[in-house]
Order: C-alpha cells, then structure tokens, then sequence
C-alpha cells in the first residue's frame, strides 16, 4: 500500500448521498435531493439531440462557442443592464462547481483568507482548503437570516483575497437586497479584494422581487466573477454545464486555469443553448413557476407542526421543527426518513461549526403528487 497524505483528511460521505441512502432503504419521499424530480423542457432535448446527430460532437474553442456567449452577453444585457464582451469576459464551463472552483484555485494561494457567508454551498470550503487558503466564515442566524455588514466588515483583514457570496442562497433561500450589494461594494472598495458571485439560482425569485445581480453594480462587477447554472435554470443538473462572467484582466486569469482543468465543455449542448435562449420567455417564467410550487408545499404543510421560514428563492423551503422536538437538526432529519417516510436535509452541515438553528430544508422542485404525500406523511408528526 502506498503511503499517502489526504488533501481533505476530513471530508466524508455527504449528507446528500447519507439522507438519499436512507430515504432509498425505508422507501422515504425524497425531498433532501437538490434537483427536479421532472424532465428537461423537450424542446431544449430536441436541440441537443439534432446537434449531436448533424456533426457537432469535437472541440469547441476553450472559452466556448461563441454564438452562445453572445447570447449569453445579450441576455444579461436585457436583464442586469451590463452587456459582458462575448470575447473576453464570459467563459462556458462544465457545471457551476467547476466555475467555483477554477475562481478559487485560480485566485487563492497558501495563507489567503476567503471569506464564508454560512450556512453555505459545500463546495465553497475544500475549495478553498486544497490550495491552502484560509476560510473564515460569517455565520447567519435563524429566523431572518440578515447579515450584518459592519459585523462582516470586521472579519476583513490584511489577507482577505476573496468574499464569497450566493444570491439566492442556498440552503437558506434568502436574497441579497440592493443594500446589501451597496454594502458590499463599500466594503470591498479601494482594497484587493475579489468577490466571487454564484448566481445559479438567478431566475428561482419570488413574489416580484428582482435578482439583484453583481452585474448591476458596476464598480462592483470590475472585481467580481459570477458564476451560473444552466442546470438549475433548465431542469438538467445531470448536463453539467454553466458558465462564468467577470472583468477581463480577471477571466484572462480564469482562463489560464480552465484550459488546463476541462479545456472546453461538450459542443452539442453548447450548440442547442445558444439556440434555446434567443427565447428568454423558458428562463422568464420560472419565477411563477416555482413559486407555484413553493406555495403548494406550504399549503400541504398547513396544519402541521413543522414552520417555514420566507423562502424568497432557490427551490428549498427551510422549515423550524422546534414544536416537535429539541434534537440535533442531523437526528430530527434521520428520524423524519426512517418514522415519518420523507427525507430532508439538516442545515447544520452547511456551517463550519455545525451551528444548530432548529431547521430542516426541503426541496419543492418536485411533482405536484410527490410534494401532496410528503405534506400528508409529515402532518402526521
């Protein structure tokens, strides 16, 4: 046996892969899984099946295809008000982790601190850690969620390299208003700072409220890079492709690591993208969508003891189990699959310290039925 040293000595099994395991061996309802439980839109699989059948199947350029990309410049136009140069400034790439993680390792060197608005995606912290940066988290609390930017402010210190930040956030569904963002540029302003946006949930808002993207804030966009999901827009996570925007003395940087990492993403889905999207009314209508489905969980839910807290975007909906019980949010939701037949996620392992707030999340981005019978299993508890 060879002898070796783990880069992430402390990474395990995810509670991801732990709760779908024991929602699959006790035929649990599984709302703990972050994806649909529905198809890509058809058309969207009618492009991507004539691509691959008419030739498009060898190696795009590295940055992507470039019919896409100014799609892509043209559709934030349209909504942020920021046209990114097709050429230099957005990058096609496999997935928005690997966006994420080309940022981090691209940008973060031994000793780097990067700052953490926790509860936060599980990706962001051995990303950091691989390259012997630093996180230092910012920990959120229930109900509200709200961060404090003076209390932020103080973490800042001569070796913060990065802020990250997820708008809508997940796990929480929370948004970052435009006084946040105005609190954030002001923070960042005249240091070294870069900040690293996941946007994925961009189009996933609700009752009316707008995105509030980096791309709006311009002196803000000059030392950002914003990362987005295909994926999550589209109802095709298993696809792996999003891509990321940002300046282009940072995504000259972006680009370096990218063509050594992946190189370029698969050409036929690049091909039916930049197709699909000269119709923005598919991203247009995912807000009602969504919400839809949001409130039919909570109405399902009515009755019960278990309390949502305002999801105001993503596909999760965080509900307070305080009426029921006092136990670890890991016990509650293991319990929850095994007694009560659905499967949820304990907030706590999206915290560093594994903070407790008393909460579960559940993911809506399910069929109609699905969501009907989880609601009448857990009103039983």
């Amino acid at each position: 046996m060879v002898r070796i040293i783990s880069k992430l000595p402390e990474v395990g099994t995810t509670i991801f892969t732990v709760m779908s395991a024991l929602a699959s061996e006790h035929n649990a309802i599984n709302l703990s899984q972050g994806f649909p439980n529905f198809d890509t839109p058809q058309a969207l699989k009618d492009k991507v099946a004539y691509y691959l059948q008419n030739g498009k199947n060898q190696y795009c350029p590295m940055a992507g295809l470039i019919d896409l990309r100014e799609v892509l410049a043209d559709k934030m136009q349209s909504l942020y008000g920021l046209r990114p140069s097709p050429d230099s400034e957005i990058t096609i790439t496999a997935g928005a982790t690997q966006a994420i993680f080309t940022a981090i390792t691209t940008f973060i060197d031994k000793g780097d601190e990067v700052i953490l608005i926790e509860p936060a995606y599980d990706s962001y912290r051995p990303s950091i850690e691989l390259v012997k940066g630093v996180p230092v988290p910012y920990e959120l609390s229930a109900p509200d969620f709200k961060i404090d930017w003076e209390e932020l402010g103080a973490l800042v210190t001569v070796r913060t390299k990065m802020i990250i930040i997820n708008t809508p956030q997940n796990p929480i569904g929370k948004t970052l208003k435009q006084e946040d963002l105005e609190s954030l540029q002001k923070l960042t302003e005249g240091t070294d700072i870069i900040v690293l946006s996941d946007e994925v949930y961009e189009h996933l808002i609700y009752d009316d409220q707008l995105h509030q993207s980096v791309a709006r804030y311009p002196d803000l966009y000059n030392r950002s890079l914003l990362v987005y999901s295909f994926g999550k827009t589209f109802h095709s996570t298993g696809w792996k492709i999003g891509y990321c925007v940002g300046p282009e003395y940072l995504m000259s940087e972006f680009r370096k690591v990218h063509q050594f990492n992946v190189f370029c993403v698969n050409s036929f889905e690049q091909y039916a993208l930049a197709d699909y999207l000269k119709n923005p009314e598919p991203y247009l209508e995912l807000p009602a969508f969504y919400q839809a489905k949001r409130d039919f969980l909570q109405s399902s839910l009515e009755g019960s003891k278990l309390k949502p807290l305002p999801s105001e975007g993503t596909y999760f909906q965080l509900y307070d189990y305080s009426e029921i019980s006092d136990e670890p949010d890991t016990d509650f939701a293991k319990r929850m699959t095994t007694e009560y037949g659905v499967a949820a996620i304990p907030v706590s392992v999206f915290y560093s310290s594994g903070k407790q707030n008393g909460v579960i999340r559940l993911c809506f981005a399910k069929t109609e039925d699905m969501l009907a019978q989880a609601g009448k299993l857990l009103k039983a508890i």
